[in-house]
């Protein structure tokens, strides 16, 4: 609306100063200086003057009796002054003097006026671009500045805790009162997470102990019940299946005590890891697989290098991407295993020519008891280990399948370690 403002604020200046111009005129009026005005040698019964520039004029004239005596009025319209056609703001006042009535018109130019005004809503534009400009700056940084606290919250005690005990318990500083109501309620519901942690780490060992224990027994005497010469053949296959149970049941439930220790911290990460004898070491054991399918296995580690981790976690992860390997491939399929670096981070990929996996597959490839396929066996906890350990070690997981052309897994490690 200001443009509309100063055109109106303007507008009505103009008028004012037309009223003052014809005030001072009528003031100093007299019958000997409207004679002046208007007895002319051209016999004209009209006065003009203006400016030199053509902003400003005055007439005087006579004009027929009329109703419209001492009213002044103001109209805007053109004027030719001197072959010149102008708008003007002009004002009219009809008075009578010594009988005889007169019109006095004084008239300002509009064209500098317009310009004026063009110029001023230009002006006014341009410091409300800028004003909207400064405000949204100073708000960003103002906000930036009060919200402050809260962003340190999230950074330090949501964004990077992986488990409880890395969690922060120092106040954080703020004038706030909402930002301190909101640090120590995350302090009290963390603590109350690290309790319950803890008694579910207890929680898990009693289990394990209370389960292995009793399988270890059962199994030792299905063992002793097999010596026994009196029993028939059906009742030794029984035996022979209950074993092969009791075994089954003491992986899963190995595995699964695995992956809760991983989850748990409660392994070191200190020691430093060659991944090429790992995996060196791990194709001489699986080389019996391997040559049962006839797979041909390539091996591509072109850089060094040493990573700081768990030794056996790790070996349990290739060994498990490994066996994957060479379970799902194809007879006279082939395994590759190579490295580099991607996004400046060092990188080893499996790849195998097997039966691949569709979007849905990759999705859930990591939940527990999950199989790509049927047909195999297993109990479908090797990649929860491998997701559960690459966590542990903060190493990204990427997998690229496709169906009957083969599945890539790529471990993406952290900067920390040192390649040569």
């Amino acid at each position: 609306m200001l443009p509309i403002l100063v055109e109106k604020v303007v507008y009505n200046h103009i008028n004012k100063s037309l009223l003052e111009k014809k005030q001072k005129f009528i003031e100093h009026l007299d019958k000997e200086e409207i004679n002046d005005f208007i007895v002319r040698n051209d016999t004209s019964e009209t006065y003009s003057s203006f400016s030199t520039l053509h902003s400003e004029f005055l007439s005087l004239s006579r004009v027929p009796s009329n109703g419209k005596i001492n009213q002044t009025l103001f109209v805007t319209e053109p004027r030719i002054i001197e072959d010149e056609r102008n708008d003007y703001k002009i004002l009219q006042y009809y008075f009578k003097y010594e009988n005889t009535n007169y019109l006095l018109e004084i008239g300002n130019s509009l064209s500098e006026i317009n310009d004026l005004t063009f110029v001023i809503r230009l002006f006014f534009i341009i410091v409300l671009i800028i004003i909207v400009v400064i405000t949204f700056l100073a708000d960003t940084f103002y906000i930036e500045y009060l919200l402050k606290p809260f962003y340190k919250i999230i950074d330090t005690k949501i964004r990077h805790v992986n488990e409880p005990e890395s969690f922060d318990h120092t106040p954080i500083k703020t004038h706030s009162k909402d930002f301190q109501e909101l640090d120590t309620v995350l302090n009290q519901m963390m603590d109350r997470i690290s309790e319950l942690f803890k008694k579910e780490k207890q929680f898990i060992a009693n289990v394990s102990h209370e389960l292995l224990t009793p399988i270890a027994l059962l199994k030792n005497k299905f063992e002793n019940l097999l010596q026994n010469e009196s029993l028939d053949d059906n009742a030794v296959d029984k035996l022979v299946g209950s074993l092969s149970t009791l075994d089954l049941l003491k992986k899963i439930i190995g595995n699964l005590l695995l992956i809760s220790k991983i989850e748990n911290n409660q392994y070191e990460a200190n020691e430093m890891i060659d991944f090429d004898v790992i995996i060196t070491d791990l194709v001489t054991d699986l080389q019996d697989r391997i040559d049962d399918k006839k797979l041909s296995f390539k091996k591509k580690l072109e850089h060094h290098c040493s990573f700081r981790g768990n030794k056996t976690l790790m070996h349990i992860l290739f060994y498990n991407l490994i066996v994957n390997a060479i379970k799902y491939n194809k007879p006279l399929g082939t395994i590759e295993i190579k490295d580099g670096f991607l996004h400046g981070n060092y990188f080893l990929s499996i790849s195998d020519s097997g039966i691949g996996m569709n979007e849905k597959q990759q999705q859930n490839v990591f939940k527990r008891f999950t199989r790509v396929s049927s047909d195999q066996e297993g109990q479908g906890l090797g990649l929860a280990i491998v997701e559960s350990i690459a966590q542990f070690h903060r190493i990204g997981i990427e997998i690229t399948s496709e169906i009957n052309v083969g599945t890539t897994f790529l471990l993406l490690f952290p900067n920390e370690e040192k390649i040569n």
